[in-house]
């Protein structure tokens, strides 16, 4: 009779189960220091779908160590052609996960205005403000398009 209402109690208390796992490839030699704006560019345009840049807006982060060296890129979010969604906690739980202590966040620009929109501004000190209470660095967004890239720290905006 007791193990009835044992296992009539666990029924009420089932969770699923978390499992993290970072599987790292890439040895520490090997990984791309970042030192300017275009290095992280140049990275960028590398994992960038070169059919997508003038059709649809993506948003996508580099994850860094503290010393700068590069983790991973993770495609953040699709969109359409004038905006994409950008969740912060899926940045942030990406860089948990990854050990990350800086990010670079990057986005394109479909139009090829590389200027930043009120809505970059805003996600850009958003993301900034609550990856600082994680103890995350952010240096730097950059703005991609066709012809070039916008950057805001270069412009003194981050």
């Amino acid at each position: 009779m007791q193990i009835q209402k044992v296992e009539a109690i666990a029924k009420d208390y089932l969770v699923s189960e978390v499992e993290l796992v970072y599987k790292n490839r890439v040895p520490y030699a090997s990984r791309p220091e970042i030192k300017s704006s275009k290095d992280s560019y140049q990275l960028f345009l590398h994992y960038w779908d070169a059919n997508k840049i003038d059709l649809q807006e993506q948003f996508k982060v580099l994850f860094l160590n503290r010393s700068n060296h590069a983790l991973a890129i993770a495609e953040i979010s699709c969109g359409g052609i004038t905006g994409t969604v950008v969740d912060i906690r899926l940045i942030l739980s990406t860089a948990l996960k990854l050990h990350a202590t800086v990010l670079t966040l990057c986005h394109n620009h479909p139009s090829g205005n590389l200027s930043p929109s009120i809505q970059d501004e805003k996600i850009t000190e958003q993301i900034k403000t609550a990856a600082a209470l994680l103890d995350i660095r952010l240096l730097d967004h950059l703005i991609l398009s066709s012809d070039g890239y916008y950057s805001f720290a270069d412009e003194g905006k981050i």
